[in-house]
Order: C-alpha cells, then sequence, then structure tokens
C-alpha cells in the first residue's frame, strides 16, 4: 500500500481521507499491525485501481522492492510470509457464498481452490496446515457480543482432522468454526459430541427460532475448518 500510495503521490492523509478513516489506521496497515476489514480493503483497491488480490501481492515486497521471507507455498493454495518475529502474514484462496456449492463438490480439486480470489490475515503464529477464507452467508453467528461473526464478514479457517475431533472440540471450547456439509458450507459452534452415535451438536450464537441446534454425523462431514480470524464487513 505505501509503495501505491508514492507512486500515486499522496501521503497517508489524503489517503485516510479518500477511504474514510484515520490517519493512525493508515500507519497501523502500512505497519501491518491490524488487519484491513474487507469494506476497506475493498475502498483502498478501488482507490489504486488494482484488484484485492494485486494489493497482497505487493505486500510481498518491501518498500525498496525486496522481497521478504520466501513464501510457503502450500499445495492448496495459500502463502504464509513472515514479516517479522511473531507477526506472518497468511495469504489464503476466498470462497465467495455464491461459490459454496460449487466448492463443496469440488474442494479437493487444486485446480478449482486456484481459480478462488486469496485475502490476507496476519497472525502471530502458524503451523502447518491448510488454510482458506470464507465469507460468512447469513447471521446465524450475530448475537451482538464481541464473538460476533456477522452477515458477509470474512473468516480464516484453518483445516482440522475429523478423526481429531473430539480433541479439536477439548482445545477449542465453543470455538467457531467452518463445516462443508451436504453441498453446503456453515459456521457454527460445535460442541456436545456422542462417541457413541459419532454424532456433533451444531449450534448458532444467534438465538432465532430460524437458527436452531441440530446434530450431525462426523462421517458426513466433508471438511471442518478452525476459525483463526475474522474481518466484519460494516454494510
Amino acid at each position: 500500500m505505501k509503495q501505491l500510495r508514492r507512486k500515486k503521490s499522496i501521503n497517508q492523509t489524503d489517503l485516510a481521507k479518500a477511504i474514510g478513516v484515520s490517519l493512525r489506521t493508515i500507519q497501523l496497515y502500512e505497519k501491518k499491525d491490524a488487519n484491513i476489514p474487507i469494506k476497506n480493503l475493498t475502498k483502498i483497491a478501488q482507490y489504486f485501481d488494482v484488484t484485492i488480490a494485486e494489493l497482497y501481492s505487493n505486500e510481498n515486497l518491501n518498500e525498496k522492492g525486496a522481497a521478504y521471507d520466501t513464501p510457503e507455498t502450500v499445495e492448496k493454495g495459500h502463502t504464509i510470509t513472515k514479516l517479522a518475529p511473531g507477526k506472518y502474514l497468511i495469504y489464503a484462496p476466498l470462497l465467495l457464498t455464491e461459490q459454496y456449492g460449487k466448492f463443496s463438490k469440488q474442494y479437493a480439486k487444486k485446480v478449482f481452490v486456484q481459480t478462488l480470489p486469496r485475502i490476507g490475515f496476519v497472525l502471530d503464529r502458524v503451523s502447518v496446515a491448510h488454510y482458506m477464507a470464507f465469507e460468512i452467508s447469513n447471521n446465524s453467528m450475530d448475537d451482538g457480543s464481541l464473538n460476533s461473526i456477522p452477515f458477509k464478514s470474512i473468516v480464516l479457517g484453518k483445516l482440522v482432522q475429523l478423526d481429531k475431533i473430539q480433541g479439536y472440540m477439548q482445545g477449542n471450547p465453543n470455538g467457531a468454526s467452518i463445516l462443508v456439509y451436504k453441498g453446503n458450507v456453515m459456521c457454527k459452534v460445535i460442541s456436545d459430541y456422542n462417541r457413541k452415535t459419532k454424532t456433533v451438536v451444531c449450534k448458532s450464537l444467534n438465538d432465532s427460532p430460524e437458527y436452531s441446534d441440530f446434530e450431525i454425523k462426523v462421517g458426513e462431514i466433508d471438511q471442518l475448518y478452525a476459525i483463526l480470524g475474522k474481518q466484519i464487513a460494516h454494510i
């Protein structure tokens, strides 16, 4: 972003005014000390006449044009770049809601994943795993609390091995997850694992009747992702 701003011959204050944020916010974005919400990311891309993918591609270069540590390119399409001690940029494929059905049928195919746009999240630590980003399709996880994940938010998920689901639940109590299940992608809290029936209860944060709890068999889940971060859309 700094490179694009200098190329356009504008300062941080000008950019802040153009996208409707504070000068301090722009400073945090350029230092990579804050995730950029999808709303502001879109405004920045439009302002510089680039795509969101191009914005994050440019993040792999420092202001002198030299590369950061070589990204670890993973088979499924994401990259991990070390920005500084304890700061990593995860640049992951982004699945939008209109692509849910296609993804549930072709999630194992590299070719499909590689056609998706990508988006970045900054994390304090990473591990060897498969990462994907997902757009949230409804308000089932919005209860107005700090843990809410409202409609149109973007979340970063880390793939969980289904044969280790009980250990995952113990280490992630009441944590939100992404499930790929029966031709759909859902965001739910996974709880109450029944070892005898091998089923789990899927809960919503929103207590509206349309988002009531339900049980599913673990063997029918195609993929499960632990949510590591979110970007809230303000719509």
